[in-house]
């Protein structure tokens, strides 16, 4: 692969994810793309979210939300939320061809936490850059800037992941947060929490519960 061909896709990740993105953003930093991010992704669109089932209220020592789990119709992929999600939908265009992404996100009194699933096999991108394409997609949204800490590759269910801390500087101030991308044979996930630094400690608990609760067939 050629720097250029990988600079391009990353380009288009990125601007392209802007909108999806935004759903698993809390509000206040995503409530616009810049116009040549929406033109990228011009079919992203909001969709009403799937019909939830309850499940038992989380065992966190903080009270919480019922669970409630939200399952992505075309791939299967389930996780148990804090509330029923907003979905967003876009397609997202590579050099193999326009890739469907649906992203459901649920915003809390901490911040906001959901997952997103990209209809492509994990490994056409490594998942190094695929976050870097969601970093630079947080950019794209005016909602500040966004740095990567303590980045680390694991496994899930033997499939390869990729863990990383997240810091951020807005307009409301400094913000944290938790990102997994995990890479299977027919889709690229990603589990997301983010929210105010001084819910650190709700957002980690927000984040263990969701990767826990993440199920791929």
């Amino acid at each position: 692969m050629t720097h250029r061909s990988r600079t391009q896709r990353l380009a288009l990740l990125s601007a392209s994810t802007a909108l999806v993105t935004g759903g698993l953003l809390p509000s206040a930093t995503a409530s616009a793309a810049p116009a040549h991010a929406a033109a990228v992704a011009a079919a992203a669109t909001a969709a009403p979210a799937p019909t939830p089932t309850p499940t038992p209220t989380s065992t966190s020592s903080q009270p919480a939300p019922a669970a409630v789990k939200t399952t992505d119709p075309p791939s299967g992929i389930t996780a148990q939320l804090p509330g029923k999600a907003k979905v967003r939908m876009g397609a997202i265009p590579m050099e193999s061809g326009s890739v469907d992404t649906r992203v459901y996100g649920v915003e809390t009194p901490d911040g906001a936490t959901g997952f997103a699933v990209y209809d492509m096999p994990g490994d056409q991108i490594p998942l190094e850059d695929a976050l870097k394409g969601f970093v630079d997609a947080y950019g794209l949204t005016g909602g500040g800037t966004l740095t990567t800490e303590n980045v680390r590759k694991t496994t899930v269910d033997g499939r390869p992941a990729l863990d990383a801390d997240l810091t951020g500087e807005g307009p409301d101030g400094a913000a944290v947060g938790s990102i997994r991308f995990i890479s299977d044979d027919d889709h690229l996930v990603m589990a997301l929490t983010y929210g105010p630094e001084a819910k650190e400690k709700d957002l980690d608990a927000t984040h263990q519960q969701l990767l826990n609760s993440l199920q791929i067939p």
